[in-house]
């Protein structure tokens, strides 16, 4: 199988960092109880929103980036306040900008097809991949790389591969009279989910793939 060195997720526009500007790293733990909706409910503009992923070679070398659709969500706002919400990530979607494959001998193509295979995603097993909020606090002060505009610490279940990590973030999110719209940006370890291709070190042709991905997420919901 051929293999093309570089990998990237989900789960959910955003800029993303170059990659001497890393992101925040996502604190990733067990599973936890999924937040109570409350509330309004918005449901998710799945037109308008969508994760942007960007993952490198060792070093920061050789970085490849696309982006993901979100295929449905939503938001439930009480008392002007994120109080939960979901969305899943259609992970046959997955996108390679043709911009961020340079190399004469490489097509985007080709890393589209192998990032849908399973030595990563394998969307014909696993189609979609979802986040589910567990809870939505103030965000502390001090918190670096954050998104711009980051007023929240948001931590969720992301599920992916099957596998559901619970993963807490910076976010900037927003409620402006029958929208809501939340923001993050920060990197994640892919192996915590069990995509491992590149990582076995004794194969030279695997270990200088990043076990890092950078995610960005922008959702935006509006009140029916």
């Amino acid at each position: 199988m051929k293999k093309i060195g570089v990998i990237a997720l989900a789960s959910l526009g955003l800029l993303l960092a170059s990659c001497g500007d890393k992101k925040e790293a996502a604190t990733a733990g067990q599973e936890q109880s999924v937040a109570e909706k409350q509330g309004d409910v918005f449901t998710v503009d799945t037109a308008a929103s969508k994760v942007n992923w960007k993952a490198f070679h060792k070093g920061g070398f050789a970085p490849r980036w696309g982006t993901l659709a979100v295929s449905t969500g939503e938001l439930s706002v009480a008392d002007n306040q994120l109080a939960s919400g979901e969305f899943v990530i259609d992970m046959k979607s997955i996108k390679v900008d043709p911009a961020s494959v340079t190399e004469k001998d490489k097509k985007y193509t080709d890393l589209e097809g192998h990032l849908k295979n399973a030595d990563f995603f394998d969307v014909e097993k696993h189609p979609t991949a979802d986040f589910k909020i567990t809870k939505v606090e103030e965000l502390a002060a001090g918190a670096q790389n954050a998104v711009e505009g980051a007023n929240k610490t948001v931590s969720g279940n992301l599920t992916l591969l099957g596998k559901t990590m619970n993963v807490s973030f910076p976010a900037k999110v927003e409620i402006v009279e029958k929208s809501a719209t939340l923001k993050a940006q920060f990197t994640v370890n892919r192996a915590d989910w069990g995509i491992k291709f590149g990582t076995d070190e004794t194969d030279p042709a695997e270990w200088m793939i990043s076990k890092d991905i950078e995610i960005g997420i922008d959702v935006k919901a509006a009140q029916k």
